[in-house]
């Protein structure tokens, strides 16, 4: 009976998915809070590529669904200073995920102090940074700290 229930224990923890690892940093927050997920950051050239985190106020619901925020991967040309989103998802509350939407806007100058422009800032730098936080959970606590104003200004 115990070597069943330990097999069965092995294989509900191989069937489950580790969760997946992030290194996100705080970019900005106005309407929304913005981190960019640091272990997505991919770059060749002067072309980066990297995905953010889009963190909603606790309350932001649609049709009765309660939503954390989205997640929206980016491509940058840090030359040119140039963003282009290439898709947005939506995230549930609980961290259901989508589905993709494909953004066809094309590339646009990314403005000074705008979310484009702190997300290139990151994606487009060489220097290492230290992540803000790590999980998924913790990024959207962070975020909605930073909507309300509750951030430690030293952080």
């Amino acid at each position: 009976m115990a070597a069943t229930a330990l097999a069965l224990t092995a294989a509900l923890l191989q069937s489950s998915p580790a969760p997946e690892p992030h290194a996100f940093v705080l970019t900005g927050a106005g309407r929304f809070a913005v981190l960019a997920d640091l272990t997505t950051r991919r770059r060749e050239g002067d072309i980066a590529e990297m995905r953010s985190l889009q963190v909603a106020e606790e309350s932001f619901t649609v049709g009765g669904v309660s939503y954390w925020g989205g997640w929206s991967r980016w491509r940058f040309d840090c030359a040119g200073q140039t963003a282009d989103r290439l898709d947005f998802a939506s995230l549930r509350e609980g961290g259901g995920e989508g589905p993709s939407t494909p953004d066809p806007s094309p590339a646009y100058p990314a403005a000074p102090g705008g979310d484009a422009a702190e997300l290139l800032a990151v994606a487009c730098s060489t220097e290492s940074r230290v992540p803000d936080v790590t999980t998924l959970e913790a990024a959207v606590r962070l975020g909605r700290a930073a909507l309300a104003g509750d951030l430690d200004p030293s952080r």
